[in-house]
């Protein structure tokens, strides 16, 4: 249990990416200073200035021989024990603030060198942190669990904590001596190195090139780009942008797997560290989730792959392409209604698109959208993808975008804006120790806004080829959050068995199973060229030990919600709301029981694989209507 920062950034889909329009394509990424202020956030809500920013990393360093002075004294008295959790919390919300401030100033432009250094004095300091918290824990588990408990009768301030010790408790077993712990702490800088690698080769280092787009213009590619590529209507063009985009991949494969293999043994060093005995045991453990409900989500989409190749065979027949390729299943069946959204007008969909979740809700997110949390565009050295960050420490969350004005992005805005009001609510109902939510819930806020949002646009949609557009949209999005997402976590289950087994990770091996899971997933109608197998080299995910599990069963829990709400059951939209509130305050899956969605069954991950072989009979039954 840590008892203070946890130095991540919260749950964040890489939604659909789109391009900007022509004229940017030509001159490759925007420049940042070009874009209105009102397009991007006001990292000043934070810190007024770097110089503040540095008075609070000096503050941390402050507080540390403050915190040790409660080292061997926790257990003294309920009024001690209270005094360094009130201490303890006052670290963790400003190495927060420091971590969160100086991600986003990096995220903004990764180019750019101070940046760059905020980032990496904030990830040691963390380590420092961690190493001098290292005896914490240990002398926690420490104290008898009745003296704890009388602590709690005695004091009602100090009782808001005992769910966190509830949770120590149950990690008991798994708590090492305190010079043991200080040696994982101090592992920290290292083990982070992985993921920092494949951050900076892909978000930084990471050159695609150009190719020619169907007008013979020079384009350059870019992460952001090759999405929307992939929808172009010329066949020759979606081929020559997926070339230059694996291209660029299949440069760094080598490091690329290096990097990965580094991650993949740095989950088992803390897995035989503390003494689990997989890796999955030891990530799904943290949120007190059984391994069998990973095995069960996976056997549960295999058992239900049918409808994804059928709708593979719809669209060969759509596109009137016997064999479909990799390049050709991302392409929308009717992309002339593919209309430019701009941003502005985003937001107005999903403020009228949203209102079933209540008057509140609603007049809470327009505030979010007014506050200037928002960076909207993509600019030269900005990361890729999206993500809603932040929290009590910062006064709120903020949202990374790289919106390029398709409808698409409509549904990434929706998504964050999710991601944002779960942890606004969070932290204005939560005290400290519970004011975030865990990874495991992290998704439910920002799929149930998708789903609503995408209700309302199908209800308000007669026209039938938009309709297909839409029905189609809604298909790709179940496919990309669920039964991708899956298909990644088996790719990522099976690889850590392998390093568990001793077998290295080579290029050739991962290629092996993720070209395997492609062929199994997809069906027999699509051919993929032999370098799709690399893929595993873009995904991000895999550095965030056992994560992307997490998408397929929020879909699930948030299709079971936001069905509950659009069909008026009593008390649904209460109990949503609630749990948007409840923050850590219990375990993910009792909290989500209480808002009506029990994960522990296959039933919900089962209502999704029949959700989505339903909307391909109706897709099925739109294309084949006379017009």
């Amino acid at each position: 249990m840590k008892t203070f920062a946890k130095f991540s950034i919260p749950a964040a889909l890489l939604c659909f990416a789109a391009l900007f329009p022509v004229h940017l394509q030509a001159q490759g990424a925007t420049d940042r200073a070009d874009i209105d202020a009102k397009y991007k956030w006001d990292l000043t809500k934070i810190y007024e200035s770097t110089d503040r920013w540095e008075a609070d990393f000096d503050k941390v360093k402050s507080l540390l021989p403050e915190i040790e002075e409660f080292r061997g004294h926790l257990g003294e008295s309920a009024e001690t024990l209270l005094r360094f959790e009130k201490g303890s919390e006052e670290l963790s919300l400003i190495m927060d603030r420091l971590q969160v401030y100086a991600g986003l100033n990096f995220h903004q432009d990764m180019r750019v060198s101070e940046n760059q250094a905020l980032w990496q004095r904030v990830q040691t300091l963390g380590t420092e942190v961690s190493s001098a918290m290292s005896w914490v824990t240990p002398e926690l588990v420490s104290i008898p669990r009745e003296k704890v408990l009388s602590f709690f009768d005695e004091s009602e301030e100090l009782a808001v904590y005992r769910q966190k010790f509830d949770d120590l408790w149950r990690q008991q077993e798994h708590v090492l001596s305190e010079k043991e712990e200080r040696i994982l702490s101090l592992a920290g800088d290292v083990t982070a190195v992985p993921s920092a690698v494949f951050g900076q080769m892909t978000n930084a280092d990471l050159k695609f090139g150009t190719f020619l787009d169907g007008d013979s213009n020079e384009v350059e590619m870019t992460e952001a780009r090759y999405a929307t590529y992939m929808n172009d209507p010329d066949r020759d063009v979606r081929e020559r942008a997926w070339n230059t985009y694996y291209d660029g991949y299949e440069k760094i494969v080598n490091t690329n797997a290096a990097a990965l293999d580094g991650a993949m043994k740095k989950d088992l060093f803390y897995t035989r560290a503390r003494h689990f005995e997989t890796c999955a045991e030891r990530a799904l453990f943290a949120d007190n989730i059984d391994v069998e409900l990973l095995e069960n989500l996976i056997a549960t989409v295999n058992r239900n792959l049918e409808p994804l190749h059928r709708y593979n065979e719809i669209r060969s027949e759509v596109l009137g392409i016997d064999t479909l390729s990799h390049w050709d299943l991302y392409l929308p069946l009717t992309p002339e209604i593919d209309e430019d959204v701009p941003y502005d007008k985003a937001v107005e969909m999903i403020v009228e698109g949203l209102k079933p979740l209540g008057e509140q809700y609603i007049s809470d997110m327009k505030k979010l959208f007014d506050s200037h949390i928002v960076d909207v565009y993509e600019n030269e050295g900005k990361r890729s993808g999206a993500y809603s960050w932040g929290g009590l420490a910062t006064g709120g969350p903020f949202m990374l975008l790289n919106y390029q004005n398709k409808l698409e992005d409509v549904s990434t805005v929706a998504h964050e804006m999710g991601h944002s009001m779960h942890t606004f609510y969070t932290m204005n109902n939560q005290p400290p120790p519970y004011a975030d939510y865990v990874l495991y819930v992290a998704e439910v806020a920002s799929t149930t806004n998708e789903a609503i949002l995408l209700n309302y646009m199908l209800n308000h949609e007669k026209d039938r080829q938009k309709r297909i557009y839409l029905i189609n949209f809604y298909i790709k999005q179940i496919i990309g959050t669920v039964y991708t997402q899956v298909e990644f976590a088996e790719f990522e289950h099976t690889a850590h068995k392998m390093v568990e087994n001793g077998e290295p990770l080579t290029v050739e091996s991962l290629d092996k199973v993720y070209g395997d899971l492609l062929k199994k997933y997809s069906g027999p109608v699509v051919h993929y060229p032999e370098r799709s197998s690399i893929g595993w080299g873009r995904i991000g995910h895999f550095y965030r030990n056992y994560y992307v599990y997490k998408y397929a069963t929020s879909y699930a829990a948030a299709t079971a919600i936001s069905r509950k709400i659009l069909a008026g059951e009593p008390g649904a939209l209460e109990a949503y709301l609630n749990f948007l509130k409840s923050g850590s305050s219990e375990y993910p899956n009792d909290l989500l029981k209480k808002a009506g969605v029990d994960l522990t069954t296959p039933k919900p991950i089962q209502a999704t694989c029949d959700l989505l072989a339903d909307l391909v009979d109706q897709l099925g039954e739109l294309l084949h209507e006379e017009n």
